[in-house]
């Protein structure tokens, strides 16, 4: 194996770890996010309860509308969307990368 070889194998390897270590950040984030939302909703519900009872429940405003929030964040997070996933990037990167080849082409 050449030094050339061995860079590149080294700078892939670099990536991968900053890859994964940016990967686990936002995991991380998103897992401090749904516990401050698990711990003030609580907060909110038990605030309800003792103000006015279970008469109106307000709290669930609150609980609904940062739920999405967290909702969207694990979607983004997790890779679970259908329609601008990771596999959606990937297959554009691919067809950008093609068609700039094609037009390098011939110039």
């Amino acid at each position: 194996m050449d030094l050339l070889e061995l860079n590149q194998t080294s700078y892939k390897q670099d990536a991968k770890y900053l890859r994964a270590k940016e990967r686990i950040a936002e995991v991380k984030k998103f897992y401090s996010s749904l516990m401050s939302y698990v711990i003030f909703i609580s907060f909110l519900g038990a605030l309800n309860y003792y103000t006015n009872g279970w008469n109106y429940m307000w709290f669930l405003w609150a609980a609904f509308g940062w739920g999405l929030g967290i909702a969207l964040n694990a979607v983004k997070v997790f890779g679970v969307n259908p329609f601008l996933g990771k596999q959606w990037e990937e297959r554009k990167i691919k067809e950008f990368m093609k068609e700039e080849e094609n037009l390098n082409r011939w110039n």
